[in-house]
């Protein structure tokens, strides 16, 4: 997808003031209930979810649809966002949380005046009242065995994530592990970045320094695999260090056409905002009979590889264009 970045600047000074930068009316001049779609980190991956919404919200006009970006990628941020959603009587909010241990009572607050639902990255131990997003357990485990396709004879591997207080970095590494179980593949370590874009290049750059016996490197978020694919064209190591990654960035993929990147696992973002906004319709309505008990909607992951990049690509543009 493009490298174009989100401008949002939602916290520091306060949402409210915030969130007229982002196009986000106040609530005292809303004549719609908004529903709130809150992400983790300013990444092309959210413009995918951000058509998904824009769909939703040409079936109900009715509503307010916004996506909300904090200007860091920090928990503390998100509770701020949640607070200020909270005072504008948002209708509803879906959110994926960074670090849900530290967050739990701003989600729970937010749940007792809204309907609040979690998306990307699961907060379980909150009164959330579904998940709508990947199941990342299982997608690290598509991930481990694509490492093991990269790397058949072993070797040493590098994992690279902003921050492992979100659930899905930790579900992701953990699936990693199972696939891995048993096998002739080492983990080195998990390094992680912050969401901080220009560290993670210099983690990528710092690894390639430090080990030369290095044989693959995986992104897991969808901003880490774009600068380990930079790190490894500049360092010359294309045909040493082999690539796997999530999502579907731009550079990743034509990492992936090129030969730099072996695949990379994508999920469905377009889905996870398109579901959880009218899911929030759906239930303000009084249908909460499509909530299964165990109160999950995992959308299923792909593998994007050589075999099948040309389709994707064609796909994303078509996806990604203006609507």
């Amino acid at each position: 997808m493009n490298r174009r970045q989100f401008n949002a600047n939602l916290a520091g000074a306060g949402l409210a003031a915030a969130a007229l930068a982002a196009g986000v009316r106040p609530a005292s001049a809303q004549q719609k209930k908004l529903l709130a779609f809150v992400v983790n980190v300013s990444a092309d991956f959210w413009t995918i979810a951000r058509r998904g919404i824009e769909k939703a919200n040409k079936e109900h006009p009715e509503y307010e649809m916004q996506m909300i970006i904090p200007a860091q990628a920090s928990a503390a941020d998100q509770r701020r966002i949640l607070d200020e959603l909270i005072a504008r009587q948002a209708a509803g909010i879906a959110i994926s949380a960074i670090n849900p241990a530290s967050s739990t009572d701003a989600l729970n607050r937010a749940a007792s005046q809204a309907v609040l639902f979690t998306t990307d990255s699961d907060a379980p131990a909150s009164n959330r009242l579904v998940y709508i997003g990947t199941d990342n357990v299982d997608a690290g485990r598509v991930a481990g065995a694509q490492m093991k396709k990269a790397l058949p004879k072993g070797g040493k591997a590098m994992l690279f994530v902003g921050t492992m207080d979100a659930d899905n970095a930790r579900e992701r590494v953990q699936g990693i592990r199972e696939a891995l179980q048993g096998g002739n593949i080492e983990i080195i370590d998990v390094r992680t970045d912050d969401s901080d874009f220009a560290r993670a290049k210099r983690n990528a750059e710092d690894t390639l320094s430090r080990y030369a016996d290095l044989g693959l490197m995986v992104g897991l978020w969808a901003y880490n695999t774009p600068q380990i694919y930079q790190a490894v064209k500049q360092a010359g190591r294309e045909k040493t260090v082999q690539v796997v990654g999530f999502d579907e960035d731009a550079l990743t993929l034509r990492g992936v056409a090129d030969g730099t990147v072996h695949s990379t696992v994508v999920q469905q973002p377009f889905e996870f905002g398109y579901q959880s906004m009218k899911g929030m319709v759906r239930y303000l309505g009084g249908d909460k009979a499509w909530i299964p008990a165990n109160k999950q909607i995992i959308v299923p992951t792909r593998v994007i590889d050589s075999a099948n990049v040309a389709e994707f690509q064609g796909f994303m543009k078509q996806i990604l264009r203006p609507s």
